[in-house]
């Protein structure tokens, strides 16, 4: 039975260097002369450091660039509050959401069953797995998941014939 996978990735060595040059760019630029601003990376999160609110949105707004130049969704990306730490300094921390949470592919499923299309779908872990009897149903399948859902993105693979 032909089948397909829906998911939500990161391609993580493009986040690397995205973070890399958004670090190269804050040290060589001339309004973050003198001040503590650099992103640092870790599993699945992004920290943003600066002296004030306004340079941690000026930090963003770089990383947000580089993200884009490197074909990296920002959508995936989840902001946090601003924090002040010692010394009048502040951090962001930015959560990369990689994977299907559990309320966005019980969503999938209720739509897919809504549409009366010949398809089921099951979720399997943090991705949600369609099957069908034809190719065609599945390719209507992800039409009508790419219409509905616009806010995550979502990447469609595996696909088994």
């Amino acid at each position: 039975m032909p089948s397909f996978d829906i998911k939500s990735e990161v391609n993580q060595v493009e986040l690397n260097n995205a973070v890399a040059q958004a670090n190269k760019e804050i040290t060589n630029r001339f309004d973050f002369k003198g001040s503590d601003a650099r992103v640092e990376q870790g599993e699945n999160i992004l920290t943003l450091f600066a002296d004030d609110d306004f340079k941690v949105n000026q930090v963003h707004d770089v990383l947000i660039g580089k993200l884009t130049k490197r074909s990296i969704d920002v959508r995936c990306l989840e902001r946090g509050k601003i924090e002040t730490i010692g010394g009048g300094k502040v951090k962001q921390v930015i959560t990369v959401k990689v994977g299907v949470d559990q309320a966005l592919a019980k969503k999938i499923v209720a739509l897919l069953k809504e549409s009366k299309l010949k398809v089921q779908s099951s979720i399997q872990g943090d991705a949600v797995r369609v099957t069908g009897a034809k190719r065609d149903d599945l390719q209507a399948a992800i039409a009508a998941v790419k219409k509905a859902i616009d806010d995550f993105p979502l990447q469609y693979g595996n696909f088994r014939d």
